[in-house]
This record gives C-alpha cells, sequence and structure tokens, in this order.
C-alpha cells in the first residue's frame, strides 16, 4: 500500500481506480464494509482501490478545538487502510486552496484529472464544494456523462444499531470497551514511543513510561486499568492516566503508563495500550501526599479487575463494559483549560 501526499505527488500508476472518499476515522467495522464493497468492484474491473481522506479532518480545521476527538492518528488510519485492501490513500491537505473549490472542480481535479477513477463509492449523504453543491446526485450525474460508476455505501448494523465514529467516541467516553471492540473490530489502543518526562514517578515510588498525544481533543480522559503490548510480544497488566495531569499543571496532554511488577528501560520503545476498565476521571489534587494515596488506590482496584479474570492476559483481554466506579462519563475539559489558563464527516 502506497501513501500519496497530496495531488502533486500523483503519477500514472495511480489513475485509474476505484475510489472512496471520507474522514475513515477509527477504520470501524463500517469502514471496513466499505472497503470490501471497493474491492469487489475493483476485482470486476481490474483496478486498484484509493481511499481520499483530509487532513486535518475537515471539521478539525473548521471547529478547531470544538471539533470530536480522533479515534485514529493519520499514521494508524493508514496503517488500518492498508490491513483492510486499499492500494493507495491519497491525503489531501485540507487548507483554503481545497475548501474554496467548488463541487464541480473538485469532481474535475481530484477525480477526473488527478485519479482518473472508473467507479466511485460515497454516502448517498455526501456534500463537498466551498458551496456545498456536491452530493450524491450530482456525483452520479457526472459519472453518468464520463462513463464513472457511482455507488452508495452500505449501511453497516450491529443489534439493529448504525455503525459510526460518532457511536465509538459515545462507548469510549462511557467505559464501554466490550462494546467499542465489537464495533472496531479491534480493541481500541493508544500507541506510541516512550519519551523522558518530569520522571515524577520514580521519586514516589510510581516509575511510568510517558507517550505524548497529539494536542487534539482527546477520545479518553481519566484512569485506566489497561493492558500493554511491549515490543518483545509480552502482554502486561498495569493502571494509565491519559490527559493533562492536573496537579502537575502540565500543559499538553500524555499518556502515562505503570507497568505492575516491571523493572526495565522503555525509553524509545513503542508501546500499545489497551484500556481495558475505566477507574474514574482527573482529579487536581492538593500535593503529592493526596496523590500517592489515590495511586495507591488506583493500583489495588486495577490488580483487582485483572485477578478477577482467571484467563489473564494471556488469553483474551478483559475489556469492560461499563466504568468501574459509578460515576457520570463526560470528555470533562476542567484539566485542559486550567492548564491553558481558562476558567473552569465524510464517512462518520
Amino acid at each position: 500500500m502506497q501513501l500519496i501526499r497530496g495531488l502533486h505527488n500523483l503519477r500514472d500508476e495511480h489513475r485509474g481506480c476505484v475510489a472512496t472518499i471520507g474522514n475513515f476515522d477509527g477504520v470501524h467495522r463500517g469502514h471496513q464494509a466499505i472497503l470490501e464493497q471497493c474491492r469487489e468492484r475493483a476485482r470486476k474491473l481490474g483496478v486498484p482501490v484509493t481511499v481520499v481522506v483530509f487532513e486535518p479532518q475537515p471539521r478539525e480545521y473548521f471547529a478547531g478545538d470544538q471539533a470530536p476527538p480522533r479515534l485514529t492518528r493519520l499514521r494508524d488510519k493508514v496503517a488500518l487502510l492498508d490491513e483492510h485492501g486499499a492500494d493507495f490513500v491519497l491525503c489531501l491537505p485540507f487548507n483554503d486552496a481545497l475548501r474554496s473549490l467548488t463541487a464541480q472542480q473538485f469532481i474535475d481535479r481530484v477525480l477526473l484529472d488527478g485519479l482518473d477513477v472508473k467507479h466511485l463509492v460515497v454516502g448517498d449523504d455526501f456534500r463537498f464544494g466551498c458551496d456545498r453543491s456536491g452530493d450524491f446526485t450530482l456525483l452520479a450525474e457526472v459519472g453518468a456523462e464520463r462513463g464513472v460508476g457511482v455507488e452508495h455505501t452500505r449501511t453497516f448494523t450491529l443489534d439493529d444499531e448504525r455503525v459510526s465514529s460518532t457511536r465509538v467516541r459515545t462507548l469510549l467516553a462511557c467505559g464501554n470497551f466490550a462494546q467499542a471492540e465489537r464495533m472496531l473490530g479491534r480493541p481500541y489502543v493508544l500507541s506510541g514511543r516512550v519519551v523522558r518526562d518530569q520522571q515524577l514517578g520514580r521519586t514516589i515510588g510510581v516509575p511510568t513510561a510517558n507517550l505524548p498525544l497529539l494536542r487534539l481533543p482527546l477520545a479518553l480522559r481519566g484512569v485506566y486499568a489497561v493492558a500493554v503490548m511491549l515490543p518483545d510480544g509480552r502482554r502486561l497488566p498495569g493502571v494509565a492516566n491519559v490527559g493533562w495531569r492536573p496537579t502537575m499543571g502540565s500543559t499538553r496532554p500524555v499518556l502515562e503508563v505503570h507497568l505492575f511488577d516491571f523493572d526495565g528501560d522503555l525509553y524509545g520503545a513503542r508501546l500499545t495500550v489497551v484500556p481495558c476498565a475505566r477507574l474514574r476521571g482527573e482529579i487536581r489534587f492538593d500535593g503529592l501526599e493526596p496523590l500517592k494515596a489515590q495511586i495507591a488506590r488506583d493500583q489495588a482496584q486495577a490488580r483487582r479487575y485483572f485477578a478477577r479474570h482467571a484467563g489473564g492476559l494471556d488469553d483474551t483481554l478483559p475489556l469492560a463494559s461499563a466504568p468501574l466506579a459509578r460515576e457520570a462519563a463526560t470528555y470533562d475539559s476542567s484539566a485542559a483549560d486550567a492548564a491553558a489558563g481558562r476558567d473552569a464527516d465524510g464517512h462518520s
């Protein structure tokens, strides 16, 4: 699979394809069904499958911090699209130049002159162009004139519920990792490379591996029982804080992971962290002693949770369907607001 960044990098071998367009955030089972739909048509035509995505995503461009949290970074999205059958991913920078294109200009420059699309698969509610005049009807009309097949995506449901990125975000916020896994077709994960940080954890007897997060709205905020995949293939239990560490006054979000019964150097290592159960939200403590006491309670609760699952982490991941504590699940932004000095979709 090849990632193509921008129309200017299109080559002859990229032209002539079955294409689909959207955010593909999370590459959930609904997206996977769209990719299978594209592959079916591509096999008949003997052409590759190209997925057109945007960076940043359009709602991020227009809404900034008010945009919905991302489920996948571009790097992870591209890897998942590759895994599910895309031959090419065309990533278009969503900027003033792109957003100013009319619907017809987008069709001409991107789909016809750029990709020479042979068949297009899009949602029947897909809208595009600066005047928002672009829709499925216009694409079908142009397709009929130019000999390009146009079909709408098939809706994918589980238990009579439409699978969508919005629904997955809600499940994650509610601590329902079991149902989120069903909709994604895999466990929800956070990943990154361990960096040196304040190393405060070592001074209070709780060493942590710190993974920086993009400064975007976060799909998860709080403290979680987690399973961590190490580079050597081991899967270990632990507890993690996702967010802004309000007691420490952090100015950027971080994934801070403490592995149980582990002694080793993880600096520079790439970790994959699977949230299994939500323990609580982020709390601002009045000093280190209350923080240390709460960390001890978090560790004990996470250990009890993993101990209740006899199969451990070697079998199937113990994903909870609700928070372990009775509390409201929200995208609470108070810590981020405080750190910043403030008062306390294509395919969806």
